[in-house]
């Protein structure tokens, strides 16, 4: 029970800055393709890599609020890969939020199967280890995109957002086993 209530409590991290954030802009994210969500997935990760190699932080947000990114526009992607993007804002921010806590749900229930299988190998891992994967699926479905949505044997998109979701709460709970989370 200890990782599931742990995931909760930083999936409600994620969703207060999720609604608060829906608060400012709406869900502006509507008219996103799926490349611009990989894009800024990728641009999160990215950041979080170079940090974690030269140490240097210069814009200063911090690595705790980049994965939270990471799981919010991982939520997005699922809500533009499912529901398709759109030209004009077309969702409320109610609905937009429905769907966040749906897809939440979604991937603390993959996770906790994945989790069992797996023997929460993740512990071991080195957090620069899981920013790694998180780059290989968002490199993942960056090829998907470019083969309009299809695999031939991989699992799709959708697979390889709920495990960017995953690695970061993982990454965000090595954090919070070290009290490295504000």
């Amino acid at each position: 029970m200890k990782t599931n209530d742990e995931f909760i409590e930083i999936a409600a991290r994620c969703r207060k800055i999720y609604v608060l954030k829906m608060k400012d802009y709406g869900p502006s994210w509507r008219i996103m393709r799926p490349q611009t969500v990989n894009d800024q997935l990728f641009i999160k990760a990215k950041r979080i890599r170079e940090i974690e190699m030269t140490g240097v932080n210069l814009v200063g947000d911090s690595i705790q609020g980049e994965l939270m990114a990471i799981v919010n526009y991982s939520i997005i992607g699922l809500i533009q890969l499912r529901e398709g993007f759109a030209d004009s804002v077309d969702m409320t921010a109610e609905r937009a939020t429905e769907l966040y806590d749906a897809y939440m749900t979604e991937a603390r229930d993959l996770m906790l199967r994945k989790n069992h299988d797996y023997g929460e190998a993740w512990r071991d891992m080195f957090p620069s280890s899981l920013t790694d994967i998180i780059l290989t699926k968002i490199n993942r479905n960056k090829s998907i995109t470019a083969n309009d949505n299809q695999t031939l044997i991989s699992e799709g998109a959708d697979g390889n957002y709920f495990d960017m979701l995953n690695y970061a709460i993982f990454y965000l709970i090595q954090m919070m086993e070290k009290n490295q989370l504000v």
